[in-house]
């Protein structure tokens, strides 16, 4: 089982890559980069690719909408080049609320879009010249769209690796299918490996049907929140504001993914009270609604012979990285929540 983590640098560049040197001394196999509505997530991917030497470096995520698809292929070609084959390309659509409140662009057709862009990065990789003639993507643009001076062009550089891993963030049965068919990874959001063959089994095993053996195995990327000890059991309560701002929040009501995970690991009353709170701005009240089974299901909270259990649960379920969040106040409690994670693991 691999270990990866996605780092807040809200300290600082500086302090954040200091800190990559000693989590990737203690066992970190992949650091992830967020980018939502922060500073982007490329500035410090290659800051990071400097400062280390080992540790694998993903987006997570480049939003699909925010970039053209060949800006995506030469920015993933750009960051593989300078970590040396090191990176893996996270893609995901986000949702309305950032893309269309933060960016201005609309959201629309996200599978569409993805299937093109994954396509377009590929070729881009392969340095074909590029002639694409998607539903959402014109390259070059036609001439009755356009000056009718664009002409095919192919990337100038030799990247390192022609085939730069793609992980997609996906949640919804058809983006989970997709993801099955086209990535050579999956990050899901909440993973109750108990649950999983009910909320995903059908999706994934549709997706698998169509995958390119090329691809290999699909690897699962899943994110639990991590406290090792005899006196964390409270801290499941920490997670609960965090489970209540998606279910609840994230999104109207009829229109919210992760409520409809939710409700697909068997929630359906109790996601129903948590977005009836959230929404009527009760957000404490919305917290306390979240069912103690789902947090300690998706999280890896308590003594060392539980998160044992709980790690082997997770890898009967198919994931082969926990991208976990360590539950600790500083940086010497995170290297060392690693290091013990990483004994287990082992």
């Amino acid at each position: 089982m691999r270990i990866g983590m996605a780092l807040n640098y809200s300290g600082g560049f500086a302090e954040t890559a200091d800190e990559v040197g000693d989590l990737e001394r203690a066992g970190l196999d992949i650091a992830f980069i967020p980018e939502a509505y922060s500073f982007d997530a490329v500035s410090q991917l290659g800051f990071l690719a400097a400062r280390t030497s080992r540790i694998e470096l993903a987006s997570g995520i480049l939003q699909i909408y925010t970039r053209t698809p060949s800006l995506t292929a030469m920015t993933a070609a750009g960051l593989d080049y300078v970590s040396n084959g090191r990176f893996v390309l996270g893609l995901g659509a986000s949702g309305p609320q950032v893309i269309e409140g933060f960016h201005g662009v609309r959201y629309d057709a996200p599978l569409g879009r993805t299937r093109e862009i994954i396509d377009i990065c590929r070729a881009v990789w392969r340095r074909e010249k590029l002639e694409y003639q998607g539903k959402y993507y014109q390259i070059p643009l036609p001439a009755d769209r356009g000056t009718g001076l664009g002409k095919p062009l192919k990337l100038i550089n030799h990247p390192v690796r022609e085939r730069i891993p793609v992980i997609l963030a996906s949640l919804g049965p058809k983006n989970v299918e997709l993801t099955a068919e086209i990535a050579e990874g999956w990050q899901p959001i909440f993973f109750y490996p108990e649950k999983a063959q009910t909320a995903w089994g059908e999706p994934l095993a549709k997706g698998k049907a169509k995958r390119d053996p090329s691809l290999g195995e699909l690897q699962i990327y899943v994110s639990p929140a991590l406290a090792i000890g005899e006196d964390v059991d409270h801290m499941h309560e920490w997670i609960k504001p965090h489970l209540a701002l998606y279910i609840g929040g994230m999104g109207a009501r009829g229109k919210n993914f992760y409520n409809d995970l939710a409700c697909r690991y068997g929630f359906e009353s109790e996601a129903a009270k948590i977005q009836d709170l959230y929404l009527d701005g009760k957000k404490d009240a919305a917290a306390a609604a979240v069912p103690n089974e789902l947090v300690r299901a998706v999280s890896l909270i308590g003594p060392e012979s539980h998160v044992r259990e709980r790690v082997a649960a997770f890898a009967e379920a198919g994931v082969t990285t926990l991208n976990v969040m360590p539950m600790a106040q500083d940086r010497a409690g995170r290297v060392a929540l690693i290091e013990k994670l990483r004994s287990i693991c082992d």
